[in-house]
């Protein structure tokens, strides 16, 4: 379904195990700026009112996420630490079109969230597929369902408000950029690292 290039290896799952709290810490911040994201795509596009109404849903589930995995943080007795960057991210953003009209960028930020949630639900389920802890286990099973309707909605949103753009050709492209930036990714214990 979500026609990612390269799987991640299930092998990353134990570089998870060494250090839970890292990888805790990095999946607040990552739901705290999925959340930024979607209301940053509420402020620039306030006239799409069905956008508008879909993107404040997300930024609410997002900052849910962020309040159960702070609460996951707090249960285990550890800290919530600062915020990391994320490197994979700012890659994709590097590639997403600054030219064009308003619609034009509103589709390619669309397919660029598309992205980020399509790599997170993938990393979620091979979370909840190979971790030895059967509660985290549980707890990304059920926040993969989740990334994976948010990654249809951008994606549907992005083939509404396109206007000139060919989005299925666009999406290939951003498939095959997602494609070769992972390689240099999944030797961290965070999400997208």
């Amino acid at each position: 379904m979500l026609g990612l290039k390269l799987a991640t290896d299930p092998r990353w799952v134990n570089i998870v195990e060494s250090n839970i709290e890292e990888i805790l810490t990095d999946h607040a911040w990552c739901e705290q700026k999925a959340a930024s994201n979607a209301i940053s795509i509420v402020t620039y596009n306030s006239e799409l009112e069905e956008l508008v109404t879909e993107m404040l849903v997300i930024a609410r589930e997002e900052l849910e996420h962020l309040q159960m995995v702070h609460e996951v943080i707090k249960k285990r007795g550890l800290t919530l630490g600062r915020e990391r960057k994320d490197h994979y991210v700012n890659e994709l953003f590097k590639f997403m079109k600054k030219d064009g009209s308003r619609r034009d960028a509103l589709c390619d930020r669309l397919l660029f969230s598309a992205m980020i949630e399509a790599r997170s639900c993938e990393r979620f389920k091979v979370l909840s597929e190979n971790i030895k802890d059967e509660e985290l286990a549980k707890f990304y099973r059920d926040l993969m369902i989740s990334e994976a309707g948010h990654y249809t909605t951008f994606l549907g949103f992005a083939r509404k408000y396109q206007d000139n753009i060919d989005i299925d050709k666009r999406w290939k492209e951003w498939i095959e950029y997602e494609g070769s930036i992972i390689t240099n990714y999944g030797k961290n214990e965070t999400v997208h690292g």
